[in-house]
């Protein structure tokens, strides 16, 4: 298993960069946020306060539904911003430009 922090290959064609360490904590922050969040039962297992006749413990983790899918797709959306970033098809990669070509641009 190679632990360096040169750049590495996968086909050979061009290096991939690494995952930035401030976005792997950031994503694994966002992730562990609603884990922690409803692991941590102490903290609403309670009934008040009640929210249209719901007791809070309900509402609650209904809330975290919709939070948690929120931040799984922040942090999936990072992880793709990268992931394109490293390794863009060769269809849109330029070329370099040459002053000499004569295409007037």
């Amino acid at each position: 298993m190679d632990s360096s922090p040169e750049p590495r290959t996968d086909n050979g064609s061009e290096p991939t960069a690494t995952f930035p360490l401030a976005q792997v904590v950031i994503v694994v922050v966002l992730v562990l946020i609603p884990i922690v969040a409803l692991m941590w039962v102490s903290s609403y297992a309670k009934r008040e306060p009640e929210l249209w006749g719901f007791p809070f413990f309900y509402w609650y983790q209904f809330c975290w539904v919709f939070a948690t899918a929120i931040l799984t797709s922040i942090a999936y959306r990072i992880v793709v911003h990268h992931e394109r970033r490293r390794v863009r098809p060769p269809s849109q990669r330029r070329a370099p430009r040459n002053p000499d070509d004569g295409s007037g641009r």
